[in-house]
């Protein structure tokens, strides 16, 4: 019988990782024990699955891995896919894990002397720049974005911007900063990506994995 080529799974570091892991199982993906070791600083994994290996980066960089080919399969966020919106990947399956949302917010003294739906132009500290100005763009608002890659909430208070867009979950921690959440922009969740030349090339295995995932989500 001859050999699979390899097929290479990119999955997120970090919360999500958690949540994902019991589905990869019920999927039938079990990856070598050196994936659970936190002191290990390997990247790339065998899997129980022959030519299926796992490869662990960032939770932003997984659609890039996914849409450049390095991978084949991927498990992103929905925030991530829509701010990349790449158009070699395709997202089948709502893995209803990482649930939050991504949220407008400004200082709650902001909300005294403004009105929101008032804005013309404003300034925005955000991860997610494309989609905070495609979001105000649809409602006729200029919105300048400030990139930054976390501690959102510290930008009002520092006088960097009076407003973010960022993922919101329990909203504990705007709270925490004297923010106020103004509006949503949509709901977040974690999908099942393919790269979807593999899809063509490889139709067998993908659709496999695909079923398997959405197997495994109906299971849950």
């Amino acid at each position: 019988m001859p050999k699979i080529e390899p097929m290479i799974l990119a999955v997120p570091k970090g919360r999500i990782l958690k949540e994902l892991l019991p589905l990869m199982k019920s999927a039938g993906v079990e990856p070598e024990e050196s994936f659970f070791d936190d002191k290990c600083r390997q990247l790339k994994f065998a899997t129980n699955v022959d030519y299926l290996e796992i490869i662990r980066v960032r939770s932003f960089d997984v659609p890039t891995f996914v849409a450049f080919g390095a991978a084949h399969l991927g498990v992103g966020g929905s925030d991530v896919i829509m701010e990349f919106d790449y158009p070699e990947i395709y997202s089948p399956v709502d893995l209803d894990i990482g649930h939050c949302r991504m949220s407008v917010a400004a200082p709650a003294t902001l909300l005294e002397s403004e009105d929101p739906s008032q804005w013309s132009h404003i300034r925005v500290a955000t991860k997610y720049p494309k989609i905070t100005q495609k979001h105000f763009a649809a409602r006729g608002v200029q919105a300048e974005c400030i990139k930054l890659n976390g501690a959102m909430e510290l930008a009002p208070n520092l006088g960097l911007c009076r407003r973010i867009v960022d993922l919101v979950s329990s909203g504990d921690t705007l709270k925490a900063n004297g923010l106020t959440e103004i509006e949503k922009i949509s709901e977040v969740s974690s999908r099942f990506i393919v790269n979807r030349a593999a899809m063509k090339t490889r139709p067998v295995e993908v659709n496999k994995w695909i079923r398997s995932f959405q197997e495994a989500v109906n299971a849950k």
